[in-house]
């Protein structure tokens, strides 16, 4: 075995990226994983969260029992807290300027000012419109639109009052936030205020500093990423659920480096903005578009995305994913790529030095995001297919100067859609939609509990190998696991998004109810803003045991026997993600890494403290196996609390384990 192959086993066990990575390598280009190893040795003082950069006194760093404090005095806690809730503020941002776009476009939308966009989801729109108190009775849909529009705007500049979705967090939760004085009033004002307190001489105790910093995560979860999953849900069509009509059914689709095509035009959308990728879906289908494609030599057009555009569009339209994060260098290495359009997020700047090696046009979309050797090509959202069928074009155009194309075989198939408005159909259909089968199933013992797995990947880790054998543990411990983002896209790689899957490695229990209800053990809930899914799932979980005692599995989110986890998470999004959840009752861990460690004070109180004003706490694992074992082990002491039976014993996973069930 050559000293490169054992590399790229240690890198990724997806032969498809082992594949691509040594493409990359024959051509003499560098990936995410070849910068790590460069980096090292990395900072500590980073990697802690005791360097402190916020004012030109500095930096300062924390040096235990021989440096203190920084120039200012402030101490290990204070900077730590600081630089962990500017980490919540910039991830929550990104979520929120996204749900401002949405509900800017959707308003246009509903006034006639966005040709190609329309109301899809008229019944939705009637339950989000309840939210924001807009009446519907007797109204047109677009005038109830507007006023909805409207409204979801104003959400982001609001000053006072409590934002509009908090509306739909159980009562007992709700009571936790204004009791200790963390309601959002708005989006806007709680992440400005926060990079206020953070400010050098502002805010200096750790405890207020967070408190803040769980009203911009608050805001992010309960905020901009619900507008964000409401509005598109309305405007593109709920995942799972027919526009007018029809079969409500999940969607298939295949995911890996292998769903590239060599005869067809490859376009991969690359980001997280549904807002254009839709309309590139729409656009490719037209004649006039194929009809070009084939003018050029080519079978047709092959759209596959990266990231969550992927999610947002193989969740509605079953389109292919391409990868995850680290794959999308990997993606352009198979030489196959004609185009990969670009949005917002998760996007290396490494794709633009590619280009002198590879025939791939990078194209960038937005105002908001830029690189200087990359194509510029404005989205015109007043005119989205005109400018859909400008993209495609320019695609096409490329085709003819490939020069060497090397793509992996490996794909897997999969099924999305899984919105709770679709869980909830699954489990009762049409006539008895609701969320008491699994609440019955949790209390009869044959579902262990619920796992929410989401999150990116990270190229301090190797490919996917936090996710999936964690995510494998827990079905295997009859635990239904719920995903988004690059998580999701790791689970559906690795065949775990299948219904067969639930026969193949779940538990007894999992799989009996997988089978009579016909879902995967591990089910794809959309994008990482579509979170928020999540969420309104366990308010459900909840509201069903106020409803009838006999399903009663909690009276608030933190009673449930429910976990969290982000196994290889990278992104500031991921601690607004993570912080908004445990906030909101879950258990959450995370793994490798922590940015607060540099500070004892401040780990314990996130770690162990917080439980007693939110319900759950922040944690961490360094191998899959511990990860699985620390949610397994919290699923069974709720309930134990619950008095729903003792936890069964749990299956440990060693590697001839793994190795049986790949087999």
């Amino acid at each position: 075995m050559s000293e490169e192959k054992k590399n790229n086993e240690e890198m990724t066990d997806d032969m498809a990226s082992r594949s691509a990575l040594e493409n990359a390598r024959d051509s003499g280009v560098s990936t995410a994983w070849d910068r790590y190893e460069q980096q090292k040795p990395q900072c500590n003082f980073g990697t802690e969260g005791i360097c402190c950069r916020i004012c030109n006194m500095g930096p300062c760093r924390i040096i235990p029992g021989r440096q203190e404090e920084g120039v200012c005095g402030a101490d290990a806690a204070t900077i730590v807290a600081r630089n962990f809730v500017r980490m919540i503020v910039g991830g929550s941002s990104a979520h929120s300027d996204h749900g401002r776009g949405v509900a800017q476009t959707f308003l246009e939308a509903a006034k006639g000012e966005a040709p190609g966009y329309e109301i899809k989801n008229e019944e939705k729109l009637k339950e989000v419109a309840e939210t924001f108190d807009v009446e519907t009775e007797d109204r047109d849909i677009n005038e109830i639109a507007i006023e909805v529009g409207e409204k979801a705007v104003a959400s982001f500049g609001s000053q006072e009052g409590e934002l509009e979705f908090i509306s739909r967090a159980p009562e007992k939760r709700k009571d936790i936030w204004r009791r200790n004085g963390v309601v959002p009033r708005g989006i806007d004002i709680e992440n400005v205020e926060a990079m206020h307190r953070t400010t050098m001489g502002v805010d200096q105790d750790y405890k207020n500093i967070l408190k803040q910093g769980t009203k911009a995560a608050l805001a992010d979860g309960w905020g901009g990423s619900m507008i964000a999953t409401e509005l598109q849900d309305i405007l593109f069509g709920t995942p799972g659920q027919p526009e007018k009509g029809g079969k409500k059914d999940a969607v298939k689709f295949d995911a890996n480096l292998g769903v590239l095509d060599e005869n067809m035009v490859n376009l991969v959308v690359h980001g997280h903005e549904p807002l254009i990728s839709e309309m590139i879906a729409i656009a490719a289908q037209e004649e006039e578009i194929q009809e070009y494609a084939r003018e050029k030599g080519a079978e047709g057009i092959n759209i596959s995305g990266i990231c969550c555009t992927a999610n947002e569009l193989l969740q509605r339209h079953g389109i292919p994913v391409a990868g995850n994060f680290l794959q999308q260098e990997l993606a352009i290495s198979t030489g196959a790529v004609d185009m990969m359009m670009v949005d917002v997020q998760c996007i290396m700047q490494s794709l633009e030095r590619m280009l002198p090696d590879y025939h791939t046009k990078l194209v960038t979309t937005t105002e908001k995001a830029k690189m200087p050797m990359a194509e510029h090509i404005e989205f015109d959202e007043s005119q989205p297919l005109e400018s859909a069928r400008e993209l495609l074009k320019a695609a096409i155009d490329n085709f003819p100067k490939r020069e060497g194309v090397n793509i992996p075989e490996e794909s897997e198939k999969a099924l999305a859609g899984f919105s709770h408005e679709f869980i909830k159909y699954m489990l009762g259909g049409s006539y008895r939609s609701s969320y008491w089968p699994l609440n019955s199933n949790i209390k009869d013992g044959k579902i262990r509990g619920v796992a929410g797995v989401v999150g990116c990947n990270n190229a301090a880790m190797p490919l996917d190998k936090m996710h999936v054998p964690m995510v494998e543990e827990l079905i295997a411990n009859n635990v239904l696991v719920v995903q988004t983002g690059c998580a999701a896209i790791a689970s559906a790689k690795a065949g775990l998004m299948q219904p067969e899957t639930a026969l193949e490695k779940a538990g007894d229990g999992l799989a009996e109810v997988c089978e009579a209800v016909g879902i995967p053990p591990v089910l794809h809930a959309g994008a990482c803003v579509d979170n928020s899914r999540i969420l309104n799932a366990l308010a459900e979980m909840v509201n069903v045991g106020q409803e009838n005692s006999r399903l009663n599995i909690g009276d608030d989110v933190s009673e449930l026997p429910v976990a969290g986890a982000a196994p290889e998470w990278m992104s500031e999004k991921a601690i607004a993600i993570g912080h908004y959840f445990v906030t909101s009752g879950v258990y959450t861990v995370f793994g490798g890494d922590f940015p607060t460690v540099g500070s004892e004070v401040f780990t314990e109180y996130l770690f162990d403290e917080i439980e007693d004003i939110y319900g759950a706490t922040w944690d961490v694992a360094e191998t899959p196996s511990e990860m699985a074992g620390k949610m397994i082990d919290h699923i069974d002491k709720k309930r134990e609390e619950l008095g729903i039976g003792e936890g069964a014993e749990r299956v440990l996973f060693d590697m001839d384990m793994r190795r049986e069930m790949q087999e």
